[in-house]
Parts: structure tokens; C-alpha cells; sequence
């Protein structure tokens, strides 16, 4: 099959080069991928930016979500048959959807919305189990608090935006402002141009605050957040209680606590309790936005489809930082 892989880190670009078809476990499905997403971290595991949490042997297919139709399932499989129309985001130690097949945990994946398209299918796994696992699991966002979202226009910002709303909540999010009529049809209350406004300025007693920038952008969220509030990141650094709970070794504890002394004063400053979100799959999860989206609570936003032979060209653009909502590689046809 053709794969998009990595032999070294920084390397510029993946080859799409031919590797064997993998093999399903006994809990497996192998799925033939219709469309996948680029998303920030293929970036980052591109150019060696998660090997603290993330060591991967080289060389590696990259690609995290995708949707596509399941070609064969593992002795232990009993709830997908062959056949079976699929999207999920894969474990972090079994990536690889810039293929033509992936080999898959069932329990990391879901039946694809009935509504949507592969395209669109592969838009929603990352970015929606995201915003999920920081608004639900994380904040328990309840109905009335006030979030802020930044990068509202993004593919994790666009989905965060419609979960809130679902969810009760009063909505700010930062974005340009050629943006605003797209993040206020999501659902967002109140929209701030972060190349001329620093949010920092203009909100003040947020329950909780969702970044996905980190930097500066993350420092400021104290500011704005109340006493017992809530800081979630995607981008900022992990702490010492993260590592505790992901299980890493006490040295990377320890580098993790010395990295993130500033945000550990912050917390302490403003009350508030700050925490870095390493998304995990959950096939339940992708089940249950799948409803939403069914029930047309939810929609992906797709920024374009891209041939799988431009992939460089994609990852080129993702790199900008310009997409507004996900970039998809379209990979293989439908059934």
C-alpha cells in the first residue's frame, strides 16, 4: 500500500513511498481509508516536537484520524462486520492513517455519522474528541458559565464553539476578523479580533478557558479566569501532576515540573487550576458525537480536500496556521 512516512525527525517532508499492508489483531479492524485529517500534531511528531511522550521507533507513517471502510476484523471483533462505514482516531502508538489501510483497536473507533461523508467523517475524530474531553470531562462546562475558546476558526475551535453552545454555555473566542460571521453561525457570543484586542483586556470572571495557542496566550488566560476556575490547554507544556497521571518516568516529572514553574505560580495567583489535555480515543465518545451530529448539533468545517499525492503541499498550508477548520486528504474511493 501507499503510505506517507517519516525516516528521520525534521525531516521537510514525508515520502508517500510503498510499505506492507498491516495485519488486524485479534481486536483490530483493518479499514481501507477513504479520508483522513492533518492535524497540529502530525507536525509536531514530524519534526520530534512530543518524543518526551511520544517515541517513536523510525520510520513512521504519520496521520491520526481517519474514516474509511473496514475490510477485515481481528478473532475477538464482534460489534463490526466487513462492510462497515468507520471513523476514529487511532491510539498514539499505532499511528499511521496517511495510508491506504490502517489496522485499528475497535475500541477506537465508531460507526460514521449517517449524514456526513468520509470527508467530513475524517474531520471530526481529533478535533472533536478534543473539545469533548476538555469542555465535558475536564471543565464540566454547565449551562450559564462563561468559556472562553481561543482560535475559534480553527478545526478544534470550530467544533469546541458548537459543543459549548450544546452544553449551555456563554461563548467568547478569539479569531480575525474576516472570521466573525463564521464563529458567531457556530454559536459564539461574543468574537475578538486577537490582531487588535488582547483578549486579556476586555473579559474578565470566566469560569474556564480553552487554549490552543500557549505562550503568552496561555499566561494571559489567568487573568481572565475566576477563582476556582479552570485553564485547559492543548499547546502549552506539560506539568508534574500530568506526568503523574500519563505514568511517565519521575525525571520527566521532574523536567515537566521545572518547565512549567510559571504556570504553577499562575495557578496559585488566580485560584485557578491548570491542566494539559493529551487527548486519548474512545470509540463511546466518537459514538456519542456522532449523535450530535446527527441530531445536527454538531457540524464539522472543512477548509479543503486535498488529492493524498499533494500531502506536502497540505502540510505546507496546515504549517501557516491560515486553515480555517480542517484540511483533508482525500486517500481512497468509496466502496
Amino acid at each position: 500500500m501507499q503510505a506517507a512516512v517519516i525516516d528521520a525527525y525534521r525531516q521537510p517532508f514525508p515520502t508517500i513511498k510503498q510499505v506492507p499492508r498491516p495485519q488486524a489483531r485479534s481486536h483490530d479492524v483493518l479499514v481501507r481509508i477513504v479520508a483522513a485529517s492533518i492535524n497540529p500534531i502530525d507536525l509536531k511528531t514530524k519534526d520530534g516536537g512530543l518524543k518526551l511522550l511520544l517515541p517513536y521507533d523510525l520510520p513512521v507513517i504519520l496521520g491520526s484520524d481517519f474514516a474509511g471502510t473496514v475490510t477485515a476484523v481481528g478473532s475477538a471483533v464482534t460489534d463490526y462486520a466487513v462492510g462497515d462505514a468507520v471513523f476514529g482516531r487511532v491510539t498514539k502508538d499505532r499511528i499511521g492513517t496517511f495510508a491506504e489501510y490502517i489496522a485499528v483497536d475497535h475500541s477506537a473507533i465508531a460507526r460514521m455519522p449517517r449524514n456526513l461523508s468520509f470527508e467530513a467523517a475524517a474531520a471530526l475524530p481529533l478535533v472533536g474528541l478534543t473539545s469533548y474531553q476538555a469542555l465535558h470531562d475536564i471543565m464540566h462546562l454547565q449551562p450559564g458559565q462563561k468559556v472562553l475558546i481561543q482560535g475559534g476558526s480553527g478545526g478544534i475551535g470550530t467544533i469546541a464553539i458548537q459543543l459549548a453552545k450544546h452544553f449551555g454555555a456563554y461563548v467568547a473566542t478569539t479569531t480575525s476578523e474576516d472570521h466573525f460571521d463564521l464563529v458567531q453561525s457556530l454559536g459564539a457570543d461574543q468574537s475578538i479580533d486577537y490582531h487588535t484586542t488582547n483578549f486579556a483586556d476586555v473579559l474578565a470572571d470566566y469560569d474556564a478557558v480553552f487554549d490552543t495557542r500557549g505562550g503568552q496566550t496561555l499566561a494571559d488566560a489567568f487573568r481572565i479566569v475566576k477563582p476556582g476556575g479552570q485553564v485547559v490547554s492543548i499547546a502549552g507544556l506539560p506539568n508534574a501532576r500530568f506526568g503523574k497521571d500519563y505514568g511517565v518516568a519521575w525525571w520527566k516529572r521532574l523536567a515537566f515540573g521545572l518547565a512549567t514553574r510559571q504556570l504553577t505560580r499562575l495557578e496559585k495567583q488566580s485560584h485557578a487550576t491548570y491542566t494539559f489535555l493529551f487527548m486519548q480515543p474512545n470509540g463511546a465518545q466518537l459514538t456519542q458525537l456522532a449523535q450530535f451530529v446527527e441530531a445536527g448539533i454538531i457540524t464539522p468545517v472543512i477548509d479543503r480536500v486535498v488529492p493524498f499525492d499533494q500531502l506536502n503541499q497540505a502540510l505546507a498550508y496546515s504549517q501557516a496556521g491560515q486553515a480555517v477548520g480542517k484540511i483533508i486528504l482525500k486517500i481512497g474511493q468509496e466502496a
